[in-house]
């Protein structure tokens, strides 16, 4: 079986007596900060098993926990991380545990051509469902806004299905494929980014390649790394155009590692078929292309330093076999390579 780089890297020693910590929050937080108080303290190796908000602060029993945008569970501090290390973040479980969601009813004016703007439908659906969106999320009974519309989650056949409104024309049934938008820790030093962009140290990511039996690849700041997670998505395309996925609560099972003197600038994810290096950058903050240049130049470290590539082999796999995925709309850019093409890491 070919070895990842992530089963060769330098990790702190895993304990042999590793303990699974059930996680229950109390309290939710919308930044990614290094001074709120640990939620829990595990050893390398460690398995948590928790639960997540969805992004109005509406747990898994409909019960409103926190107030909207997109709440975090967190901060877990990592024994052994250091400023200069990597956190390795095992996704063992990211399960819906609610039977709805709720989503955008348009795509945002971001992802669409000023000519077709002007022609839109409107925003706003008030069908009968709306009015259960619109008493479990204040902020949309604030904002006077029907900007959603609700969604059926069949967990037992892993389906999400439109409630309302019911086209005539095409069933709105599909595959749930459930992810996490927020998984980050507290960025260098006093900066406090709150949980809707992306960066350096992860955040906001909204990339539905952050799955069940994903890694996430995060660099460490501060002691102990302080990662959250968060802003759980049953379903969510590409560029996540609507400005929002399936929104919905989890149950996440993870596990962490921390690589010792990394060199990491940024995210990066690794799935059963490929390693992606992310370029994260808030949306609107500069084009695309930016996303897209710190992805490749992340790639390019990472096949030459792990995979031992000479740097012109690097660039031509890149070139040539090389895959992007726009991950946010204005926002990050992914870059996979898949496994299958590189060498065993040295």
């Amino acid at each position: 079986m070919r070895k990842s780089w992530l089963s060769i890297c330098v990790l702190l020693p895993v304990t042999l007596f590793a303990e699974t910590h059930t996680v229950t929050a109390k309290s939710y937080f919308r930044t990614f900060s290094r001074a709120y108080p640990v939620l829990a303290r595990i050893k390398p190796g460690d398995v948590v098993v928790t639960k997540t908000l969805d992004a109005g602060g509406v747990d898994d029993k409909n019960e409103i926990r926190a107030e909207s945008g997109n709440p975090l569970t967190g901060p877990f501090f990592i024994e052994g991380a250091e400023p200069g290390d990597a956190l390795v973040v095992r996704f063992r479980k990211i399960r819906m545990n609610r039977s709805w969601g709720y989503s955008g009813f348009r795509l945002g004016l971001f992802a669409l051509t000023p000519d077709y703007v002007e022609n839109v439908y409107p925003a706003r659906y008030e069908g009968p469902a709306w009015e259960f969106l619109r008493k479990t999320h204040p902020e949309i009974a604030r904002a006077r806004s029907a900007r959603h519309v609700p969604w059926d989650l069949d967990r037992e056949r892993n389906l999400v299905r439109l409630r309302e409104p019911n086209s005539q024309r095409i069933k709105l049934e599909f595959p749930a494929k459930p992810m996490l938008g927020c998984v980050g820790v507290a960025p260098a030093g006093e900066f406090a980014p709150t949980s809707g962009p992306a960066g350096s140290y992860g955040g906001n990511m909204d990339y539905n390649e952050v799955r069940e039996g994903a890694t996430v690849i995060l660099p460490v700041y501060h002691s102990g790394g302080l990662l959250y997670i968060g802003d759980g998505h049953a379903l969510q395309g590409d560029g996540e155009p609507t400005g929002n996925g399936i929104e919905t609560s989890m149950d996440v099972e993870f596990s962490v590692e921390v690589h010792k003197n990394s060199r990491l600038s940024g995210p990066r994810v690794e799935t059963a078929e490929h390693i992606i290096s992310v370029g994260a950058q808030a949306e609107f903050q500069s084009s695309l292309d930016r996303a897209l240049q710190l992805a490749t130049v992340d790639m390019v470290r990472w096949l030459t330093d792990e995979y031992k590539l000479e740097p012109w082999a690097a660039h031509l796999l890149i070139a040539y076999q090389g895959r992007y995925d726009v991950i946010t709309v204005a926002g990050s850019m992914g870059l996979k390579i898949e496994k299958r093409l590189l060498p065993a890491p040295q």
